[in-house]
């Protein structure tokens, strides 16, 4: 998977806005590009280091997934029901798409 196509898939979800919001914060943050659905982020990933994604999820999938694979990066604390996962690990680029599809849908059924 490389970044155009992670990027596609999600804009293909549906009423999706995709923004760069955290620049204004530090500088680090300039490339980090976040989806929204409903006017709430679901999806964010670095555009210049395409190494990592990370995805709403509930608390119970983190965990499952956690335990099951290693490719899952600790969060942080004010992130708590975000899953971080390294691309490249254990997780297939099909499970990510289905990460991402169920990260809008906790999303977009919440709201």
């Amino acid at each position: 998977m490389n970044v155009e196509e992670l990027r596609e898939y999600c804009l293909s979800l549906g009423e999706v806005e995709e923004k760069i919001p955290f620049g204004k914060f530090a500088r680090r943050y300039d490339s980090t590009l976040v989806f929204y659905v409903k006017g709430h982020m679901f999806c964010m990933f670095d555009l210049d280091d395409f190494t990592w994604v990370a995805m709403r999820s509930t608390a119970d999938e983190i965990e499952e997934i956690s335990l099951n694979h290693t490719a899952v990066l600790p969060g942080r604390k004010n992130m708590r029901l975000w899953l971080n996962v390294a691309l490249g690990g254990d997780i297939p680029d099909s499970m990510v798409f289905n990460l991402v599809s169920r990260a809008y849908s906790i999303i977009y059924d919440k709201y």
